[in-house]
């Protein structure tokens, strides 16, 4: 059973299609045409209806042809022409002038002839200058080669196939430095192009801005604003909350300590954070000036905090009636309006007047026939025993004759016995088979060729 679909391995070999030489199909024994065993079970075929088919339908029973009444149509009205001329006359013809207008005389030269009655007989310059000369033809120096085809057989292998021996690719040595970082042992260096050529440079004095004197206005300050002038405090009724009553839902049962988080809870060691430690802080030399430009222009005044306009507290109520107007009460007035009406077409078919008979063709007409359901032809799925033996023969158990397991010798690297031949395009080794046969005339082992495919 041994299968080798083997592809081409050689590179000057292209072969597309695959060897399928196998030892199992040249030892397989070809039988006749057998046929497999029929399938005894019922064909699900359609059970053609046995009855005389009626061609009548609920379509053409229920249907009732009506008259079909073509619409009447407008009559076009024949043309009359009108009687009496049609005056012709456009404010073209009676506002333009005619004029005479003369023929233009083309302002040309006269056209004057220098020719006479004699013959012309003269002699171009290019006749006169060209002279044609007599140049022989240069024989070509192309030697002839004239094709002789070899004589001995030409050979398939080339020089490549001569030449070339398959070996292993080895990768190349990759050069590509190591991407790790080479610590260097000289001291670091930490001075920058800034700290040498640095200078420090004495700050100029900062300049500062003269003050100016504050002048107060003199007129007094107007602090009444439209909520102070508008509002008037009225008492009124406060809103009822809605919100529900916050009751407490308790309960009489003991409570048990345990919860499910004590059972499945189980504490783990946990290690402590690392916290890195602060730099220590270090203020800056030199005394900070806290002074700012709102702190020394800022001039306090005087001013008497404002009293606020609160309403009446909740607990001083009046009996007087709530006062309700509003501006909007006051200056807005509901005007009476009505829906207008939707504007329709006015439809050309009448309305019907009677009552409405909801009796419908397929109603009046409709017989209502009784189903007879289809009769179904599957097999009853029930066991049906039988009292005679079971014949289990079959033609593998009568024709079958045991055989002596063999192994393949190409599962081996070099099978024993055998002796290495070549190796064809396919990647298939060949060996040839060493058995001791004796002949009449010859009493030396003859050497018996075998392939063995590997």
């Amino acid at each position: 059973r041994h299968r080798c679909p083997h592809k081409p391995t050689r590179i000057y070999d292209n072969g597309q299609q695959p060897c399928l030489t196998t030892e199992y199909v040249e030892k397989y024994p070809k039988y006749s045409n057998i046929s497999p065993p029929r399938s005894l079970r019922p064909k699900q075929e359609y059970q053609v209806h046995r009855g005389k088919m009626e061609g009548m339908t609920t379509f053409k029973s229920d249907y009732l042809p009506y008259d079909i009444v073509k619409r009447p149509f407008r009559i076009q009205e024949e043309y009359k022409p009108k009687t009496g001329e049609i005056e012709l006359g456009t404010t073209y013809q009676k506002d333009y002038n005619a004029h005479t207008i003369q023929a233009v005389t083309l302002v040309r030269p006269l056209e004057r002839k220098h020719t006479t009655g004699g013959k012309l007989d003269t002699i171009p310059t290019y006749r006169d200058d060209y002279r044609s000369w007599e140049v022989q033809r240069r024989e070509t120096s192309k030697v002839e080669h004239t094709y002789h085809p070899p004589t001995a057989k030409f050979g398939n292998s080339t020089t490549f196939q001569d030449d070339f021996v398959p070996r292993e690719l080895n990768p190349r040595q990759s050069f590509k430095p190591p991407c790790v970082a080479k610590l260097s042992d000289v001291p670091f260096d930490n001075t920058t192009s800034h700290r040498t050529s640095y200078i420090a440079h004495q700050l100029e004095p900062k300049f500062i801005r003269s003050k100016e004197e504050y002048k107060p206005s003199n007129q007094p300050f107007e602090d009444l604003t439209t909520h102070r002038n508008d509002f008037k405090g009225l008492p009124g009724q406060l809103a009822k909350s809605c919100k529900p009553e916050n009751a407490k839902v308790g309960s009489n049962v003991h409570f048990n300590g345990i919860t499910e988080f004590q059972d499945r809870f189980q504490p783990w060691l946990v290690s402590l954070r690392e916290v890195p430690k602060t730099k220590e802080y270090v203020p800056p030399p030199g005394n900070m000036d806290f002074n700012s430009t709102s702190h020394l222009d800022y001039i306090k005044h005087e001013i008497s905090p404002a009293v606020p306009i609160r309403p009446v507290s909740n607990g001083i109520r009046t009996n007087g009636p709530f006062q309700g107007n509003t501006t909007t009460k006051e200056d807005f007035k509901a005007w009476g309006s009505c829906w207008q009406e939707i504007t329709k077409k006015q439809q050309e078919i009448p309305k019907p007047a009677g009552k409405f008979y909801d009796s419908t063709t397929f109603r009046s007409h409709f017989v209502p026939h009784q189903i007879i359901p289809s009769q179904s032809f599957k097999p009853v799925g029930a066991i049906v025993f039988n009292s005679s033996p079971f014949q289990g023969e079959t033609m593998y158990r009568t024709e079958y004759t045991p055989k002596k397991p063999e192994i393949c010798p190409a599962n081996y690297p070099s099978p024993p016995g055998y002796a290495y031949v070549n190796t064809d395009s396919h990647g298939h080794k060949f060996f040839r088979q060493l058995t001791p046969e004796f002949s009449e005339s010859n009493t030396n082992p003859i050497s018996k060729e075998v392939a063995v495919v590997s």
